[in-house]
């Protein structure tokens, strides 16, 4: 898929503006961004993707992570990527590749011409995230400067300490549903680009900031990936923050939420630092 070029709407009073990508074969895509007019000679990029599970999940539900991003200060891209069960993969993780060479052609229009391009998604979201950079690195770029991956849904067998803890079971489960819908071909569970914790290549990706917490159900592959990364040699950084937080569910929030000060101290520090920084991880606290 080739994105062609785009509509621009009026920006929004509340600092993003609507636009629209064109998909080869498909409908074009909605995209909104957020930070436009706060640009500076430092600015980075970022292409965001929402959460629900697959399924669900739209622009509105993704802006409390989009503005957060924003507010650090970066000028934020957020895909409305088309939901399985309509469209299964791998139609939204190429959706997300095209939008990101998109955002590339559009670098020195949103931001500046040298500008660092990160990914960021979180639940589903987080999962099309890592695909895409898989992706870009496979297919010889865009160059991202880092991916931002909160909670990721990751691991199709939903078999985890932390999925049983949250009595996520097989059955009314919405991770589970999800990947149902998303993954209607059993060997697609084995796609490095569908369930990217299970991916045997990971080397030459980009640094990681990964986020989770000690009540999300989906913490334990979230560990698991960070561990994998560092083998893999990749530079990570992960987070795990202390409960109560109400995560995943608490990513559709914005105000008086536990984890907004907490995930802002982590990632505008990821979005500015230089490329190499040691590896670590954190047991964060809540403001």
């Amino acid at each position: 898929m080739s994105p062609s070029p785009i509509r621009s709407l009026n920006p929004s009073p509340s600092g993003w503006k609507d636009e629209t990508v064109a998909l080869a074969g498909a409908p074009g895509a909605a995209v909104r961004v957020y930070g436009c007019e706060s640009r500076t000679p430092e600015t980075p990029l970022v292409l965001h993707f929402h959460a629900g599970a697959f399924v669900g999940g739209s622009l509105e539900g993704g802006s409390a992570v989009g503005s957060l991003l924003a507010e650090a200060g970066a000028t934020v891209a957020s895909l409305d990527y088309p939901l399985a069960p309509t469209h299964p993969f791998p139609q939204a993780a190429e959706a997300g590749y095209a939008a990101l060479q998109w955002l590339e052609r559009q670098r020195r229009r949103l931001a500046h011409a040298g500008a660092p391009i990160f990914i960021a998604g979180e639940e589903a979201g987080g999962n099309l995230a890592a695909a895409v950079a898989m992706i870009a690195r496979d297919r010889g770029g865009p160059e991202l400067a880092g991916q931002i991956l909160l909670s990721p849904m990751l691991d199709v067998c939903i078999a985890t300490e932390s999925q049983r803890q949250a009595k996520a079971g097989h059955f009314g489960c919405p991770w589970a549903d999800g990947w149902r819908a998303y993954l209607p071909r059993a060997q697609d569970a084995t796609h490095p680009y569908a369930a990217p914790g299970a991916a045997l290549r990971l080397a030459r990706l980009p640094r990681t900031l990964l986020i989770t917490a000690q009540d999300d159900p989906l913490r334990d592959e979230t560990q698991a990936y960070a561990k994998r990364l560092r083998a893999a040699g990749v530079a990570v950084e992960l987070t795990v923050l202390p409960a109560p937080t109400g995560w995943p569910r608490s990513y559709l929030q914005s105000d008086g939420t536990p984890w907004v000060a907490a995930l802002r101290e982590r990632v505008q520090p990821f979005l500015f630092q230089p490329a190499q920084q040691p590896q670590r991880t954190t047991l964060g606290s809540h403001p």
